[in-house]
């Protein structure tokens, strides 16, 4: 019987969607380390993706980490991950790849989740990654009702302001159909070379 300690790669995940409120990536390594240091594992591979959704497996950390599993012999027994869902938040794909896993040996391990390799452990499994996906798509949504409500009453939705335009303070409420002035620091000839009028209204 062999006494090598047990071979895991870590994975973290952090995503840019607002509802997305999990560790950074620095505090999920530091806690998967520590996880396979009590568990006298030893990490082999790290891979990480930064503002990536969960609901997409088009992420470049999960692709070379599927890819490195698929090597014969698989360079490590298990993934840790801090939850399920920095694995995946799309049901069908975590089944699709978990499936793919097994059979090259490979488990995946929720290091704040845990559930036994059983029949009622998988179910529990499940569970835990529909609410997952429940939890995602119904925020995502959540999310753009907001943002439309914002449009709606006059206000920007965020991200850059468009050239040549300035956002003026105003209080919550007020402001519906009012102007965004054009910053007058524009040189002359942009302003005389267009016929179009240089105020917008939200």
């Amino acid at each position: 019987m062999s006494n090598e300690p047990k071979r895991v790669a870590v994975y973290a995940r952090v995503s840019s969607e607002r509802q997305d409120t999990d560790l950074s990536i620095s505090a999920q390594f530091r806690a998967l380390r520590d996880y396979a240091a009590r568990n006298e594992q030893v990490v082999v591979k790290e891979f990480v993706d930064e503002a990536e959704s969960g609901r997409s497996i088009d992420r470049p950390g999960f692709k070379q980490m599927i890819s490195a599993a698929r090597q014969k012999p698989a360079p490590f027994e298990a993934i840790l991950v801090w939850k399920l869902s920095r694995f995946a938040r799309n049901r069908e794909d975590s089944i699709i790849y978990k499936s793919l896993l097994r059979k090259h040996g490979i488990q995946v391990i929720s290091i704040n989740e845990p559930v036994e390799d059983t029949p009622s452990g998988r179910l529990l499994e499940g569970i835990i990654e529909v609410i997952d996906e429940f939890y995602s798509a119904n925020l995502s949504q959540d999310v753009v009702r907001g943002m439309r409500e914002s449009v709606s009453r006059g206000f920007y939705p965020g991200g850059r302001v468009p050239f040549g335009y300035q956002r003026p303070a105003c209080e919550m409420g007020i402001g519906h159909g009012q102007s965004w002035n054009l910053i007058l620091g524009l040189p002359r000839w942009w302003r005389e070379s267009s016929g179009k009028a240089w105020r917008g209204t939200v």
